[in-house]
């Protein structure tokens, strides 16, 4: 993955958390900013960077959709399958990462669609899992692994779909 595609993966992540309160709106302005860096360019997107701290939590909510427009990249709504897959799978890069352990990231999975969203089906039965452990003959280490192995399969889903389009500067 180049850094490009990386940068318009990380804005997409910071911008679906954004919409669903799990980041602040200056979060999604430094993605805007590491994206210039990365190379991703458009008059949104150089709008959208240049937003300081107290501007954000003002601007972003216009700004970030042109930006993304431009770019090519997929803002989905939040309510919509498409807008919760797409919050799934940041979490699962954020899980990923390390800025979540692995019961965390069942426990916001499992908070936000429940049993309802079939493709974090198997993380809301993983965090089902967790709290069962001291009845049953699993451990922690095993259902972190298998939690683990989802948010991979869902990092690697996702991979593909944040694909800038080469747009003029």
């Amino acid at each position: 993955m180049t850094s490009t595609q990386a940068a318009a993966i990380a804005l997409q992540d910071h911008a679906v958390l954004w919409r669903m309160g799990e980041v602040r709106a200056s979060d999604v302005v430094n993605a805007a900013c590491d994206a210039l860096v990365a190379g991703l360019d458009s008059p949104g997107l150089r709008i959208l960077a240049a937003c300081t701290r107290a501007e954000a939590d003002y601007d972003v909510h216009d700004l970030l959709p042109a930006a993304l427009d431009e770019l090519g990249l997929t803002f989905a709504p939040v309510g919509s399958e498409a807008g919760q897959e797409a919050a799934a799978r940041a979490l699962a890069r954020r899980m990923l990462a390390g800025e979540l352990t692995p019961r965390e990231f069942t426990f916001r999975i499992h908070q936000r669609h429940g049993h309802e969203l079939p493709l974090t089906e198997r993380l809301a039965e993983l965090d089902d899992e967790y709290d069962i452990l001291e009845y049953g003959d699993g451990t922690v280490d095993q259902v972190d692994a298998e939690v683990t192995a989802e948010a991979r399969r869902l990092a690697a889903h996702a991979a593909g779909s944040a694909e800038p389009t080469d747009s003029p500067s």
